[in-house]
Formats: structure tokens, sequence, C-alpha cells
């Protein structure tokens, strides 16, 4: 078999052909030991699928959709949090509409370039997530043997700007008062932002915590997104405003002192993520309607409230993440900023 040019024998199959045009383009053949070689036609990636057929792989090995079930199965992705697997799973569910059945040899970096720029436009800081997690696949698909290059690390992510939403105090005092009086799902949702709030604790940290875990003095917890191999624990001191909300917790119907300390009012158990998201954007959307803040926030937001007022109180940020530049760009949110004169 004699190859045409190097560029278009790229991500081919072994003894398959890319055949330049007159009109331009490739078609494409494959050369089956000892036979006449084998038409394709000029779509690559259907070539690529004839081949995989006639040699026995099966449509669907190589793809980017084969690779995700591979993903799933791998130690990397069953010690993530939950939370994240749950994240990674919604951000699979976008990538499968383009990328599903696309196989990882005719991937580019230009598919994956429009993909961030133009199938994902309308949600550039979500694609980038997306496209992280394409990475993930395909540098699965270098370590096998697929592929010799992760055509993702060749792309720039969309600009990103971070969010600076902060829920002022007045704010975030005036939704929690609505809350409390709109049902029992909303005291425990209102009392969860409220732990966020005052602890500075991701959600994913506290949303399975039990009352073990809770003392009269302090509150234990697990750092989430821990990837250095050392785990570190959490003592969050109880403050007053932090013991209120607690009390109000075990004052509430099916309270075990071994039991969950946010529990779904219907089952007794914590709130599953989907659960929670659900609920949350309930509430949230009904506050937005009442008026009674004119801007959504998240969970996020909430832990930005707690480094900003934090270092407003204490003069300090306080210890959220591994690298404290991450604590001071992503979380302290301050309008102003005081210092002295000489």
């Amino acid at each position: 078999m004699r190859h045409r040019d190097r560029q278009s024998q790229m991500g081919l199959l072994p003894r398959m052909e890319a055949r330049p045009r007159k009109a331009g383009g490739f078609s494409y053949r494959y050369h089956p030991p000892g036979a006449k070689p084998i038409p394709l036609g000029q779509d690559k990636d259907e070539a690529i699928r004839k081949v995989l057929d006639m040699t026995g792989q099966g449509r669907d090995e190589g793809t980017i959709g084969h690779l995700w079930r591979l993903y799933q199965e791998t130690r990397p992705f069953k010690r993530l949090a939950d939370s994240t697997k749950g994240q990674y799973r919604d951000n699979w569910e976008e990538l499968a509409k383009v990328f599903a059945k696309k196989h990882v040899l005719g991937l580019r970096p230009k598919h994956v370039a429009r993909y961030l720029r133009v199938e994902r436009e309308a949600a550039p800081v979500v694609a980038n997530r997306e496209v992280a997690l394409l990475s993930n696949l395909c540098k699965l698909a270098v370590e096998r043997g697929d592929i010799d290059r992760n055509p993702c690390k060749e792309v720039s992510r969309n600009p990103e700007t971070p969010r600076d939403r902060l829920v002022e105090k007045k704010e975030l005092e005036g939704f929690v008062t609505w809350a409390l009086k709109q049902g029992k799902s909303a005291v425990v949702l209102v009392s969860m932002a409220q732990f966020a709030a005052l602890a500075g604790n991701r959600r994913a940290e506290f949303l399975k915590l039990h009352w073990p875990q809770v003392d009269e003095d302090v509150v234990r917890l697990q750092r989430a997104k821990q990837r250095t191999g050392k785990n570190k624990r959490e003592l969050v001191g109880v403050s007053e405003a932090l013991k209120e909300v607690l009390d109000r917790m075990r004052a509430l119907p099916g309270y075990s002192p071994m039991g969950a300390v946010f529990r779904a009012p219907k089952t007794g158990n914590p709130y599953s993520e989907s659960g929670f998201k659900a609920m949350w954007a309930r509430l949230m959307a009904k506050a937005i309607a009442e008026k009674i803040v004119e801007e959504r926030f998240t969970f996020h937001d909430l832990r930005g409230h707690y480094t900003t007022y934090f270092k407003l109180k204490f003069g300090d940020l306080p210890e959220l993440h591994a690298d404290p530049k991450t604590t001071a760009g992503v979380y302290e949110r301050s309008r102003e900023v005081r210092r002295a004169a000489l």
C-alpha cells in the first residue's frame, strides 16, 4: 500500500488508505491481506466504522461513547465524589449529542474548538467543563494506545470571568426569615444555606452530615476535592448563629442522635444531590417571583459570603482551599478595600 501523503493518513486504522480527490478531500479504502482494496467512501468516520465492522471489532469500539463507558470503570472516576460523578454524567449528556458516535481516531482539535465556540456558544463556561471531561476520555484513549496525542490539549478554553455575586448579610437575613415560613422542606433547605454561609463548607461536605459528627463546640467534616492523597478533616467551631441552625434541625420531627442533620421531611434521610437541586431551584424561583431576592444565588455564592465576612471580621482569609490564592481569587468578594493612611 502506498501512502499518498503523510497528513491524509493520520488517524486511520492499519491497512487503510486515503486517496486525494481532484475535487478536493479524500476517498478511503481498505487493503485486506491478499485481496483487492475495498472502497469505503469519502466520510472518514464512516470509513473507520466499516473497517472496524469488517475486522470484527464492532461498530462501537473506539468511539467516544465507548470510551465514556470504559472511563466510568476506571479507578480515577470511582474515586470521585458522588456530586462530581453526577456532574460528569450531566456533562456527558451534552457531549454525547455531538461526540458519542464519533471515533476517537477522527477527533481533531478543530472539532473540539467548534464544540466550544459554536455548538455550545450559549453556555461557554459549562462547555469548558464538558471539554475537560472529553479530555479525560482522550487521555484514556492515549493510555490504551488508541491515539498518540490528546487533541483537547491543543485547544484554548473559553474565557471565564470569576463569579462575583456577593450575598449581602441583610439580603441573606431577609431570605432566611421568608424561607422559614414556606414549609418543612424550605426550613431544611434554608438551614443548609445558613450552614454554608456560617461555616463556609461546600454542600458536598455537609449534605450527608450526621449527628455523631456534631459536638457542642465543633462540627467535624471531611474536606472535599482533596487530590494530594492526604485527607484533611475540618473542625468547624460552633458559633451562636450556627448553634441556632443546629438546634432548629434537632427540633424537627424525626430527629435521631445517630441520624442525618439535614433530612428530607418525607423520608428522614439526607437529600440526594438531584433532589436537593430540584428543591432549591423551586425555592429560589419562588423567592425571586415574590421579590424576596432580586438575583438568584448559589451555595457557591454562600461560600463566598462566608469568606468575605470572615475577612471583614477577623482580618484574614479562612483556610478553605489547599491554595490560598484560590480562596482569595474565587471566594473573597469584598466591594470595598480598607487600608490605613500614612
